[in-house]
């Protein structure tokens, strides 16, 4: 069944237009990707693999079943994302605000987390071998869950992931 093609809202074409006229007002270099809105769409099953999505807003969107494995989602923002089975495989997620999102069944698997900020994320079921938690803020709640199920080292950092999250 072929997947239905990402719809940015308005907004965020309107933002990119502006973007590219400023860049091409002030002689600026046109930068490779605009960041862009996805915020509050349901993407369901929807394949991000390997995709550069760099400052993405993906806030409230129902990203249930989707493919990320391998992604750059530096600096994105997931605030209230549904993540249900989501594939987070080595993806890079630093500086990312996953703040109320909901990780239910997730594979987090060698994914880099360094410095994201997921206070009052929900982390149930989730796969976090190898997984790199680094200066990331978690409820304690979130952090006995996550220490019970902690194992392996990242394979990017090196950093055991039982040692980024301090489990004794």
């Amino acid at each position: 069944m072929p997947r239905p093609p990402l719809t940015p809202s308005p907004r965020a074409w309107f933002l990119a237009g502006l973007i590219g006229c400023l860049v091409a007002l002030l002689g600026l270099p046109s930068p490779s990707l605009a960041a862009m809105d996805y915020a509050k769409q349901v993407l369901i099953g929807h394949d991000f693999a390997g995709a550069d999505l760099r400052g993405v807003t993906f806030n409230l969107t129902n990203l249930r079943d989707a493919d990320f494995h391998g992604a750059d989602l530096r600096g994105a923002s997931l605030f209230g994302a549904k993540l249900q089975d989501t594939n987070f495989r080595g993806a890079d997620l630093r500086d990312a605000t996953l703040d109320s999102a909901i990780f239910e069944g997730a594979d987090l698997s060698d994914a880099v987390l360094e410095d994201a900020f997921a206070f009052n994320t929900k982390f149930r079921d989730v796969v976090i071998a190898g997984a790199d938690f680094t200066n990331v803020p978690l409820r304690g709640d979130a952090l006995t869950t996550l220490c019970a199920a902690a194992s392996g080292t990242n394979p990017v950092t090196g950093r055991a992931t039982r040692d980024t999250l301090g489990c004794s």
